[in-house]
């Protein structure tokens, strides 16, 4: 399997590069998750990293010029496959008390 140096951005592993390996399109995977153990022995926390374009080329179609990971501080869960025929998730309330 092929691998590529990417690096990440924020949170604790910024300014770090870890070799990421690639999917079958030649692309590292859309989140990068790193469990971190507990030093009391507890359940582990899992750092969550979102892949993000490293810049665009120039010219019109702009395409990546490769990726780097940004971290996710809120950690969210993919909501998987998007389907046009799918129902939309639960709306999220911006007043949490109303």
């Amino acid at each position: 399997m092929k691998s590529e140096d990417t690096p990440f951005e924020g949170g604790p592993m910024d300014g770090r590069v870890l070799p990421v390996l690639l999917g079958p399109t030649g692309h590292p995977p859309k989140t990068y998750r790193i469990p971190v153990p507990d030093a009391a022995g507890g359940p582990p926390t899992v750092l969550v990293y979102r892949r993000v374009p490293r810049g665009r080329a120039r010219g019109r179609l702009g395409v990546p010029q490769g990726w780097k990971y940004a971290y996710d501080p809120e950690g969210k869960q993919d909501g998987g496959l998007k389907w046009p025929w799918s129902k939309p998730g639960p709306k999220r309330d911006a007043d949490p008390d109303s």
